[in-house]
């Protein structure tokens, strides 16, 4: 692959992973986008490690109903520059998390994303996320 290939497959894996997040039925395809190692970082709470883990964090913010169908929420991603290395990358991108999408729209937190990918059998996997806010 070419390199603009390889930042145009990191750019719809984060975009897939904000979809999945909001509209994804089924969290299988979601952490399917993240490595088997991965890890998940996030200010004031303990890291989230490994698949299993990031399935089961997953799971009881769907079941508190503050992502996914049904939960009128929405990742939005933006400004993100995408840095390739062979089978490694990093980007660093803007985020805006909407609440109550069908009536009135409101920003619930911002913030940046910096995350790392690696490339496996399957394609391009995020492997650490390292959330700020603000």
């Amino acid at each position: 692959m070419t390199r603009e290939a390889d930042e145009l497959a990191i750019r719809n894996l984060l975009a897939r992973i904000a979809h999945e997040a909001d509209l994804g039925e089924d969290l299988t395809a979601y952490v399917a986008c993240f490595s088997e190692d991965a890890s998940w970082e996030m200010p004031e709470a303990p890291p989230v490690r490994g698949r299993e883990a990031l399935l089961r964090a997953a799971r009881a913010r769907r079941a508190a109903r503050e992502v996914g169908p049904g939960s009128d929420t929405r990742h939005v991603i933006d400004t993100t520059e995408v840095h390739v290395r062979d089978a490694t990358a990093s980007a660093l991108s803007y985020f805006q998390f909407w609440g109550d999408t069908r009536s009135t729209p409101r920003l619930r937190v911002m913030g940046h994303y910096r995350d790392t990918f690696r490339r496996e059998a399957g394609g391009w996997c995020l492997v650490r996320r390292r959330i700020t806010i603000g």
